[in-house]
């Protein structure tokens, strides 16, 4: 009776395997990959489209990889969203039943620059000569004794350099370093997604 129940039970479990492989042929899938200009690819919104309305969405991973299952055969819009940039779109792709429609890893999406704010700023000599070449470093305050440093950069050939930031209100400090000067430091207030500019002009030491 035991051995009974044991094969009816693997019979009903057969017959729906292979009920769900039957079903599945009915649908196809999108698969692809998004890249970024800057940070990370994971947490990226993508949303199946068909005109205005949203048939199906998911997120990608830590890589940049997605899958959208079980999509009924048709013609749709891909779109792609993630705060701090583009937004990003593949139109007419087409999902076939029983077929995985790649995408491959075209998508590149840019920093959309009304969403952050930028640190522009020029290094210059007391006499107003332009410094090529000349580090600059961006520290985050966090109170009147703890700084974060973030990032630094090399000014260009006229002098300039930029940092982008997140348009969330905090306060940092540019930091201008020169071999034979004394660090010239400047605290910029960010409060949204704006430009924010600053000059630096360093200073030679005192012997």
């Amino acid at each position: 009776m035991t051995l009974h129940k044991s094969l009816v039970a693997v019979a009903i479990i057969l017959l729906l395997s292979a009920f769900c492989f039957a079903q599945d042929k009915t649908t196809g899938a999108i698969k692809g990959k998004v890249r970024v200009e800057r940070g990370s690819p994971s947490g990226v919104a993508v949303m199946l489209m068909q005109g205005d309305h949203e048939v199906s969405h998911t997120l990608t991973d830590k890589k940049g990889d997605f899958v959208l299952s079980r999509v009924a055969p048709g013609t749709y819009s891909v779109r792609f969203r993630k705060a701090g940039l583009s937004v990003g779109t593949f139109d007419d792709v087409m999902v076939k039943a029983g077929q995985t429609r790649a995408l491959g890893d075209r998508l590149y999406l840019t920093i959309d620059e009304g969403s952050i704010a930028f640190i522009r700023g020029s290094v210059f000599t007391e006499d107003g000569r332009s410094v090529p070449g000349a580090r600059v470093d961006l520290a985050r305050i966090i109170n009147e004794n703890s700084i974060q440093k973030l990032d630094s950069r090399v000014t260009g050939e006229t002098g300039e350099f930029v940092f982008r930031l997140p348009p969330d209100t905090a306060k940092y400090r540019v930091t201008l370093k020169v071999d034979g000067t004394e660090p010239v430091s400047k605290d910029v207030e960010v409060e949204m997604a704006a430009v924010y500019r600053v000059a630096l002009a360093y200073k030679k030491n005192q012997k």
